[in-house]
């Protein structure tokens, strides 16, 4: 009976992120930003899968992001996303939304939701962090002298923290 309880409760998280992602396209504010990922289908309509891609990230929002691949990846699948930074991986699963053929680049432009809130969060990181990253070289090239990723995260969080805090309290 429980088994029964759990199956139940996961198709209806299956429906409410369908539902979900059928409105994100016009419900998220989505930000340009191009960072690095590896992703891998795990499975779709019941069969097991090995295709792997490598990508960068087109936009991200914090209901889900938007990926350029080779390959087409079928609505509905459930990916698992890689997402490095610096000696970091950051392993986010989430649900493909839309596969768009992008005929003039040959590509297609897959579009997935966060399957769960951590996941979404854990994205918001990974922006803030490269952010951070980028604040660093800036700092860097204007004081002509190398700093630290602890010392660009520190007047980071000092001065933009507040945006941070407001998308999630």
């Amino acid at each position: 009976m429980a088994t029964h309880m759990t199956k139940k409760k996961v198709r209806s998280l299956h429906a409410l992120a369908h539902q979900v992602s059928l409105k994100e396209r016009r419900r998220f504010i989505r930000h340009p930003l191009c960072f690095p990922l590896k992703y891998h289908l795990l499975k779709h309509m019941g069969t097991a899968s090995s295709k792997d891609g490598v990508s960068t990230t087109i936009n991200v929002s914090i209901g889900g992001l938007l990926f350029a691949a080779k390959r087409p990846v079928p609505e509905g699948s459930m990916i698992l996303i890689r997402m490095p930074f610096e000696n970091r991986i950051f392993n986010i699963k989430a649900k493909v939304v839309h596969c768009d053929r992008n005929p003039e680049k040959k590509i297609y432009n897959i579009g997935v939701c966060f399957f769960r809130l951590h996941d979404a969060f854990k994205v918001k990181l990974i922006e803030q962090l490269y952010l951070i990253s980028e604040f660093r070289d800036l700092k860097t090239i204007q004081l002509g002298k190398e700093v630290s990723l602890n010392e660009a995260s520190r007047e980071w969080i000092r001065r933009y923290s507040y945006r941070f805090s407001r998308l999630y309290w």
